[in-house]
């Protein structure tokens, strides 16, 4: 019991951290407790951030905040129908047509893994096969079993979809329009010593708002870079896969490495073992290479860097808590970790030490 009072004096004596601390634990369990019902508002936050970073170059050129707000709400609301009338049915489309080829790939899969024995008999053995060849139709029964579960539940989703629709557009609007207003409320109901509060959400600020728009370019131009290279090789499914891939580098090195996989499987049963699909795989790790060696040193100069294993570790962590949402949320949560960690206040000891 001493050595933890002691440490709770040392580190919890200053009242500023321990504000920081109660904004920490507060902050926390409201996402745990109330996340899942405030996506919308999330989302709209976090798209309102992201569109902040356009109204502020606006606004130092000389244009009222009003007319930036305008300007840039309206450019977002129209990608935004885009996106709805176009992207979207194509992306549906695309997934339909590629689930229903899955039995067929499926068909193929089991003939390949049945010539296995004859061509390697000292590597794989017919029982072997057969264990493989039922936990893959084991698979595809349960596959089959979820995507009608999900089915019958559309309609519940295209509801929830329709009313995201109209709420996030009005929340990103308000967001933007007042904001000086809702800072200044949040202001006023925060206690007046929260320095150290306020200096480690500067330096996050700056970090996160770096790392989002940063991500939204880089999505937007490997999905681009991908989708021309796939058309060009005449790859099926290619503004799929290609959402698929740009989507991905949400989650680094894991998003990159598991969308290998469905990019090779598609292209092995359309082109089967030929230079075609050689080519595929080689144009996609190129595009994986000039992403991380040219395009994220270019976006990402000024964000904190995260040690690849601080990255796995976050997007486990916060994955294995949150789910999907806690994958894509992985990288600003431990940027927002990071922050904290350095502003903390430490001992003169420590801090000789550190040096």
């Amino acid at each position: 019991m001493g050595v933890i009072k002691d440490w709770v004096r040392r580190y919890f004596s200053d009242p500023q951290v321990v504000i920081l601390a109660v904004f920490l634990v507060v902050g926390l369990a409201t996402v745990l407790l109330a996340g899942r019902h405030l996506v919308p508002v999330i989302a709209s936050l976090i798209i309102a951030y992201l569109l902040e970073g356009l109204i502020q170059p606006l606004q130092r050129v000389g244009a009222p905040r009003m007319l930036a707000v305008g300007i840039v709400f309206l450019v977002f609301f129209l990608v935004l129908l885009a996106l709805l009338f176009w992207l979207l049915p194509v992306l549906t489309r695309q997934a339909t047509q590629l689930l229903q080829e899955v039995p067929d790939m499926l068909s193929a899969s089991q003939t390949l893994i049945l010539s296995l024995p004859e061509k390697y008999p000292n590597i794989f053995s017919e029982v072997e096969i057969e264990n493989v060849l039922n936990q893959i139709r084991r698979e595809a029964g349960h596959f089959t079993d979820r995507m009608l579960r999900q089915t019958l539940s559309s309609v519940v989703g295209v509801i929830t979809l329709v009313v995201y629709i109209v709420l996030m557009p009005l929340l990103v609007f308000f967001f933007l329009k007042d904001k000086d207003q809702l800072m200044g409320w949040i202001r006023r109901h925060l206690p007046r010593e929260r320095g150290l509060a306020s200096r480690v959400w500067q330096g996050v600020d700056v970090q996160l708002g770096n790392f989002i728009r940063g991500k939204f370019w880089e999505i937007l131009i490997v999905w681009g870079a991908s989708y021309l290279t796939f058309i060009f090789m005449g790859l099926s499914f290619s503004l799929l896969l290609a959402f698929l891939v740009g989507i991905s580098v949400l989650v680094p090195y894991i998003g990159a490495a598991v969308m290998t996989f469905p990019v090779a499987l598609v292209a092995y049963f359309q082109f089967g073992w030929t230079g075609d699909l050689a080519w595929i795989i080689l144009a996609y790790l190129v595009i994986q290479m000039l992403d991380g060696n040219v395009l994220v040193p270019l976006l990402f100069s000024e964000v904190v860097n995260l040690h690849p294993i601080a990255i796995i570790v976050a997007v486990l962590f916060f994955g294995g808590i949150w789910g999907v949402w806690g994958v894509f949320f992985a990288i600003p949560l431990a940027i927002l970790l990071q922050g904290v960690l350095s502003a903390w206040p430490r001992r003169p000891d420590e801090e000789t030490s550190v040096q």
